[in-house]
């Protein structure tokens, strides 16, 4: 099972307030544990709405919207990827973010498996496997 542990954004991560020297290596302390223990897929801090954007979908309407975005407890600052055989194990690993204050969403991620074979043919989903392989090939995973 694949879960995205999401990083709600705050005042300080929209303003672009870097974090403490000592929280980045609580972090990268953090995302070895993961790393080590075979879980981490994936992991990123964002920057701030402010140099995003938003595309939104009408029929073939594509309307573009630059940041910054309101409700910043609504926006995302970070995210990790990982892997892991239940929601409860994913739980463990999100409760132990070395986060003083903030909020961690927890999200699975959908697999070809979740979908009936009328919606995602075998076929289809062979297809979406080895894009996946190869895709972490490239990335030097195994």
């Amino acid at each position: 099972m694949r879960f995205m542990m999401l990083v709600k954004a705050d005042k300080n991560s929209e303003a672009g307030v870097l974090p403490s020297k000592e929280l980045v290596a609580a972090m990268g302390k953090f995302n070895e544990e993961m790393a080590k223990a075979g879980v981490m897929l994936a992991g990123e801090g964002l920057h701030a709405s402010s140099k995003g954007a938003r595309i939104s979908f009408s029929g073939k309407k594509r309307t573009v919207t630059d940041g910054p975005f309101s409700q910043a407890k609504e926006l995302l600052a970070g995210f990790w990827l990982i892997q892991v055989k239940s929601k409860a194990e994913a739980i463990e690993w999100a409760s132990r973010v070395p986060f003083a204050e903030g909020e961690i969403e927890l999200r699975q991620v959908f697999e070809a498996s979740d979908f009936p074979p009328e919606i995602f043919p075998p076929e289809d989903a062979a297809r979406e496997e080895a894009l996946r392989a190869e895709l972490q090939r490239r990335r030097g995973r195994p």
